[in-house]
């Protein structure tokens, strides 16, 4: 044991960095998939952190019902007074409520965002607002949100959705606009991206590794700008599979 302190690597750093590994292995095995299968796997992903941030939610109450008080409807109340009863119950459920409605909206959410992508081949505004539109649409539907009309609700919350959903994407587009000397860099982020390999964007700066160069990239080239050897073959065979990345522009 003392001699794993003294000597040992830092047990912390190696599981960050066994996970960081499983994660890019899982991402390229993604990648590789077709677009059902990471849709489908994308979908259950995102049910589950849903699920479980709308269960945490529904228990803040002592009682682990609603955190929020709810009135009983009146008797012979109008259709529009049991729609919006119905909204702050689909918003006040207990935890079982709550997960499953949290579930729904980040679920379809994160599924619609992946087929998006695929299919546009990047993540972009309109995919981003599709998936939003998608999830609100879902999510007044399962929530019982739409009484009495739930086509109509529907559509309305799944447009509501959409626009805070754009407003967010153009925000952190404008917060987050890359400078002139990264656009020589954008082929090769959104493949590191891709692969969970952010962290060695910077290795290919020092290295001038820009897009350019991505179709001449060896494994001597990766090694000498401090990339391991399981992100080197990770990023080799990424540029076999896919032509778009060794397109001269």
């Amino acid at each position: 044991m003392s001699r794993g302190l003294r000597g040992g690597a830092n047990p912390l750093e190696e599981w960050k960095a066994r996970v960081k590994g499983i994660e890019a292995e899982f991402r390229a095995w993604m990648a590789k998939q077709p677009i059902h299968i990471e849709a489908a796997v994308t979908t259950a992903v995102g049910a589950v952190q849903g699920a479980a941030l709308g269960g945490l939610m529904g228990s803040l109450a002592p009682d682990g019902g609603s955190p929020f008080p709810m009135p009983q409807p009146p008797p012979n109340a109008n259709p529009q007074a049991m729609a919006s009863l119905k909204q702050a119950q689909a918003l006040a459920g207990g935890p079982l409520v709550q997960a499953r409605n949290f579930a729904v909206m980040t679920g379809a959410n994160a599924g619609l965002s992946c087929v998006m992508r695929r299919i546009r081949g990047q993540e972009d505004i309109q995919g981003s607002m599709a998936a939003a539109f998608g999830s609100g649409a879902l999510f007044s539907i399962v929530s019982g949100m739409g009484t009495p009309n739930p086509v109509t609700n529907a559509v309305t919350t799944g447009m509501a959705f959409a626009v805070f959903q754009g407003g967010f994407f153009m925000i952190g587009q404008k917060f987050s606009k890359p400078s002139s000397e990264d656009t020589y860099y954008s082929r090769t982020r959104s493949m590191l991206h891709k692969l969970g390999l952010e962290k060695y964007e910077k290795n290919f700066k020092k290295g001038l590794l820009t897009d350019q160069t991505l179709p001449l990239l060896t494994d001597s080239a990766l090694r000498d700008v401090k990339i391991p050897p399981g992100p080197r073959l990770l990023i080799l065979d990424q540029i076999k599979r896919d032509p778009e990345l060794v397109q001269t522009k």
